[in-house]
């Protein structure tokens, strides 16, 4: 039996340490991957008052996809940019490579005062544009999701003018439950949307609330206006991962789905996914048409049972951890368990048994994988020094528990507190 690893022996992510200036091997990047497959796709863009703008800037962009980058290098050459990426990110294509494209590390879903701090020094000493996904997750059902009340604090102290990169198609042609690219057209448009002025006199709210405004897209929505036929075969596999429940006999997890069909196991019912992403029902009501309108169903769902109080998920996961970029540790078996007011791994940890709890206050979103790097479906959770990644054994369960995730946040949040204090 190998022997046990202790936590000490582990080598940790150095999140302090500086970002620089991208090297030549992201320029390289732009004209041998980006540059091509764009012009696969037929790209096109529009820009609303950003043409010749010069940064430093803050770029928002919306995240569906690995093409959002090619956008967003295309719409940013030929100046440099800094982004952010988490550590599996860093582990996949190695932390010294990541660096010296500029990239910095961090976590999802908790307080880095490192990452604010050294992306106050891309903008302040490099003179760099700064790229930031908000949502912090890829989308999964093809429209805009949960933005941190802290994006607006954030703004204010940058003190620098305020780009978003809205990117349509991107998701269409390869959504997360469904990673088969099928190579199909995607446009974007970019608007100046602060002006450094209007940042320096807006409120934190204020400038929330115009991020929020103009942070909307829908690209199923997108794809029926425009016409966007995707005739590929398989394009409706996978979905049964989002669309877990049936809205016919309201039986959860008992969904599969094959080629271009969707199919809930329990009662039998069929949709079809046309070639402009909507569902036919073979027989009787359609109940939705449109993909996101049944994730917001299913939402609700969770919402009413977190309201009612009888929300509740157990399962046994099997868990690795990321401390730093180099490699998962093993930590066998252990609970993953997730109530109104909390989530909870209970494990093993470096040999010793361990209790992670996350108030639902303290989470505002959850990182989910769908089967990843083909290992099973799993849920990331963190604390500032280390990743618990948690794969679970119940089939299609991953989507209800980033729904609950963010619902539970914004009912612990939204609930009046005793006395009027925290």
């Amino acid at each position: 039996m190998a022997k046990q690893i202790t936590k000490d022996k582990v080598r940790p992510f150095n999140f302090a340490k500086k970002p620089h200036k991208p090297c030549f091997l992201m320029y390289a990047a732009k004209w041998i991957i980006s540059w091509p497959d764009l012009r696969k796709r037929g790209f096109r863009f529009t820009r609303n008052d950003v043409e010749g703008m010069k940064g430093p800037y803050l770029l928002l962009v919306t995240h569906s996809s690995m093409v959002d980058f090619n956008i967003m290098l295309k719409l940013t050459h030929p100046q440099a940019v800094n982004n952010v990426m988490t550590l599996e990110g860093f582990n996949t294509y190695t932390e010294p490579l990541m660096r010296s494209l500029g990239v910095l590390g961090t976590r999802k879903f908790i307080m880095d005062m490192h990452l604010i701090k050294n992306i106050k020094y891309c903008i302040d000493d490099l003179q760099n544009i700064f790229v930031l996904f908000p949502e912090a997750r890829y989308s999964l059902e093809g429209c805009n999701s949960f933005l941190p009340d802290s994006l607006g604090k954030l703004v204010r102290m940058l003190k620098v003018p305020v780009v978003l990169l809205r990117i349509h198609g991107n998701f269409v042609t390869c959504p997360q439950w469904n990673k088969m690219n099928k190579k199909t057209y995607v446009e974007a448009e970019a608007i100046h949307l602060l002006t450094k002025e209007e940042v320096g006199t807006l409120s934190a709210k204020e400038i929330n609330q115009r991020i929020q405004k103009e942070f909307v897209y829908d690209d199923f929505k997108w794809q029926l206006e425009n016409q966007i036929r995707i005739d590929h075969p398989r394009r409706a596999e996978g979905l049964h991962r989002l669309l877990y429940k049936c809205p016919a006999c309201k039986e959860e997890s008992r969904m599969s789905s094959e080629g271009t069909l969707l199919r809930c196991d329990c009662c039998g019912k069929q949709w079809e996914m046309d070639e402009y992403g909507q569902l036919h029902a073979l027989e009787g009501e359609t109940e939705f048409s449109h993909i996101p309108d049944w994730s917001d169903w299913e939402r609700a769902c969770v919402r009413e049972e977190i309201e009612k109080g009888t929300y509740y998920f157990e399962d046994r996961v099997r868990i690795e951890t990321l401390p730093g970029s180099l490699r998962f540790y093993k930590q066998g078996m252990g609970k993953l368990i997730q109530t109104p007011v909390e989530t909870r791994i209970e494990c093993n940890y470096y040999g010793e048994d361990y209790t992670l709890a996350r108030s639902a206050k303290s989470m505002d979103s959850i990182h989910i994988e769908y089967d990843y790097r083909g290992r099973g479906d799993c849920v990331d959770i963190s604390v500032p020094d280390d990743s618990f990644w948690c794969y679970l054994s119940k089939k299609d369960a991953i989507t209800k528990l980033a729904f609950a995730t963010e619902e539970m946040y914004k009912y612990a949040t939204s609930k009046p507190v005793a006395g009027g204090t925290e």
